[in-house]
């Protein structure tokens, strides 16, 4: 039965509908993963396999069914030139969609990338869904304030989360000692070492793809600045899953991250993810 999208989304039952899409998704991608898949260059140079395209495909046609009429901003899709103009919509929703968000640490052989689907209503996400199948991980707002991380493997044939044995998670208070910072595995940047060097910083980190937002989710890290270009589809599941767990995501002006700017090409500004609430520099 396709679902019933309100301004307030039935997260249970929307993540229960996907459970299986990106089960079947995430078996495309590990038949491709260390096998040497060929790589294409996109025109802004960055990299796109057969397990992005054909996941992608998998996952947009599901949500055809599922949410029938409610546009979808999917990554490859966007690329190909097919890009929804949300700015005359009558429907203030959206899915957002990253079929394999971290390419490449996947054509590395490294098991950081995941499958990313956001719900974004009125520029805020308000659903978000995480599957790293290469780490057995899922995670997934079941509430407005109900965050939960499960073991799951690709060949699962579970149908729905009462299926999984899933935790809640959340993010933590800063530490008195210091913060643990966790920052993109293959983005670095000077404006990152500068901007971390604000605050009493005890460890940092690397993760690559979405993982990083999951790791101030659940309490393992307390601050992630990304400088430099990300899209929307990169962010939006992270961010929903985030801010369901106490954290937020902030532009440098410390607003909140917005999404749906179709005419800046989904394009995000530098932003700040914090586990709880943003801290002033020297914390």
């Amino acid at each position: 039965m396709p679902a019933q999208l309100t301004q307030s989304p039935n997260h249970a039952a929307l993540a229960d509908q996907l459970l299986p899409v990106v089960l079947e998704a995430a078996r495309i991608q590990m038949r491709y993963f260390r096998v040497g898949t060929p790589v294409q260059a996109k025109a802004d140079a960055s990299p796109v396999t057969v397990a992005d395209q054909e996941s992608e495909a998998v996952i947009l046609s599901a949500l055809a069914r599922i949410t029938p009429g409610v546009p979808v901003v999917a990554e490859e899709a966007v690329a190909a030139g097919d890009s929804p103009d949300l700015r005359h919509r009558p429907t203030p929703q959206f899915f957002l969609v990253d079929p394999l968000d971290g390419t490449r640490e996947f054509v590395a052989d490294r098991p950081e990338f995941t499958i990313n689907i956001a719900l974004v209503s009125h520029g805020a996400p308000r659903f978000g869904l995480i599957y790293a199948p290469a780490l057995d991980l899922l995670y997934a707002t079941l509430g407005a304030t109900h965050v939960v991380e499960a073991r799951l493997s690709p060949a699962s044939t579970a149908r729905c989360f009462a299926d999984l044995a899933c935790v809640k998670i959340t993010s933590r208070p800063p530490p008195p000692r210091g913060l643990v910072a966790v920052a993109s595995r293959s983005h670095g940047s000077p404006s990152t070492d500068a901007f971390l060097g604000q605050y009493r910083i005890e460890r940092r980190t690397s993760a690559g793809s979405s993982l990083k937002f999951c790791a101030l989710a659940k309490g393992d890290a307390d601050i992630y600045p990304r400088f430099g270009p990300t899209c929307e589809w990169d962010t939006a599941a992270g961010h929903a899953i985030l801010q369901a767990a106490g954290g937020r995501v902030t532009t440098l002006d410390g607003a909140d991250l917005t999404y749906g700017h179709s005419a800046l090409r989904f394009l995000n500004p530098d932003f700040v993810a914090w586990g709880k609430a943003p801290l002033r520099p020297e914390f």
